[in-house]
């Protein structure tokens, strides 16, 4: 197969994201963010990147580290918690006790707490308001270890939400029952501990969240019952964000107004001398962070009206593939549902001026005619125009700067074995 002209291959963090190829720099893309994030090293611990500095994200499969490293980029998010990792500050607890510093967390350090019941009868739960902006979506996350026992509840204020949702968490066998939010979601971080978060919309300017403990995956909400004193769960890293879905975790320490991560950008990638104008193939490699309804978008461009764009449809589950040459537009028709854009996919669009064709995970799924040949195609970003910035994380962009056949296609865009597909497909092999 042809030699990529620019290739990215996730090995460092810094003030880019470092391409191997070329050798010389240009193909390295300029990395901001105004403020510091957390990633998952390859120790499978969550670990705190200066402002600045890119995140190479580790992939977990049931709790463990497995796999190659990701450039991870975000959006903007603000951390409501004041107290993220100490429940014994701001905390309302009924029925229920505290013990700081009881556990080593999920960042490696003894700092997770110990949540007990007491004996007396009724609801047992740790509780905390926030301010929040009526009508909008916001997600609840918190880690949860099993102690003496492993069901919890997250539900919120009966006139904080319509219709009292709330959703129930097995934190043993990693299951999440869900009674009425928009979304819920449990993930395995490790050594015992799982995430667990519920996603609501507000109805009021006031919101208290509820994490209380259960005796069962299957109790009510805010179910009553005679407390012991021995039952106890560990928890550390609450979260509370205005979004769709959890991001990354986000440390606050005693900011009263919330701690905010900045959103990131990764652009500006490659010259004139890097791309041809009238053929040659783009290539990635990544997941979108979420299926959310929004664009994730890695762009080819040139002059004005001069695109090629890859990436995550707005349409769920679904490849984005558009070309604009010197104004004359084309965009074809995609299947429906056609990837998991969680997980990592492989693909590759190949274009010249008469005809394109895109690959997604080995296989050719559409062939088009073209509309000539491009002006002056220049930068590559992880975004197009910043308008669809490709939030998630990205294993590998190629790019080639003359057309591959089939065969070379069809390579490029496979797996090399079961187990690297098992393992981009987020699959555990047993």
């Amino acid at each position: 197969m042809a030699k990529p002209k620019l290739a990215l291959i996730p090995a460092s963090q810094g003030t880019k994201l470092y391409s191997v190829l070329p050798a010389n720099g240009v193909g390295d893309f300029a990395f901001t963010r105004g403020s510091s994030a957390t990633r998952i090293n390859s120790q499978g611990l969550i670990e705190t990147v200066a402002s600045g500095v890119s995140r190479l994200n580790y992939p977990l499969i049931d709790g463990v580290v497995n796999g190659c490293p990701s450039h991870l980029l975000e959006p903007l998010r603000l951390q409501l918690i004041q107290y993220s990792e100490d429940f014994t500050q701001g905390w309302i607890k009924t029925r229920s006790t505290v013990t700081s510093n009881n556990l080593i967390s999920p960042d490696g350090t003894l700092n997770a707490d110990k949540f007990s019941e007491t004996n007396e009868t009724g609801l047992h739960a740790l509780s905390k308001a926030e301010t929040v902006t009526s009508g909008s979506v916001y997600t609840f996350s918190t880690f949860i270890k099993k102690g003496s026992s492993n069901f919890i509840q997250i539900l919120f204020g009966t006139d904080n939400v319509t219709g009292n949702p709330y959703v129930n968490f097995d934190v043993n066998n990693g299951v999440v029952q869900n009674n009425g939010v928009t979304s819920a979601d449990v993930k395995n971080y490790g050594n015992g501990w799982f995430r667990c978060s519920a996603t609501i919309t507000t109805a009021t300017t006031s919101m208290t969240t509820f994490v209380s403990k259960i005796q069962s995956i299957s109790d009510g909400r805010a179910s009553s019952f005679a407390g012991d004193v021995n039952e106890y769960v560990y928890i550390w890293g609450a979260q509370l964000e205005q979004g769709s879905f959890p991001t990354s975790y986000i440390p606050n320490y005693g900011t009263a107004l919330g701690v905010t991560r900045v959103a990131e950008t990764a652009n500006g990638a490659g010259d004139a001398s890097t791309f041809n104008d009238s053929e040659g193939v783009l290539m990635f490699e990544g997941s979108s962070i979420a299926n959310d309804g929004t664009y994730k978008v890695v762009s080819l461009r040139g002059t004005s009206n001069n695109i090629l764009n890859v990436g995550y449809s707005s349409n769920s589950n679904n490849i984005y593939f558009y070309k604009e040459v010197n104004g004359v537009s084309h965009s074809p028709v995609l299947p429906q549902s056609a990837v998991n854009v969680l997980n990592f996919n492989k693909v590759a669009v190949s274009y010249s001026e008469s005809i394109n064709y895109l690959w997604i995970n080995g296989f050719k799924t559409v062939s088009s005619t073209g509309v000539g040949a491009f002006t002056n195609l220049s930068t590559l970003n992880l975004d197009s125009a910043g308008a669809t910035p490709f939030y998630g994380n990205t294993k590998q962009i190629q790019y080639f700067d003359s057309a591959l056949n089939d065969t070379e296609l069809e390579t490029l865009t496979s797996w090399v074995s079961f187990s690297d597909m098992a393992n981009s497909q987020l699959y555990s092999i047993e």
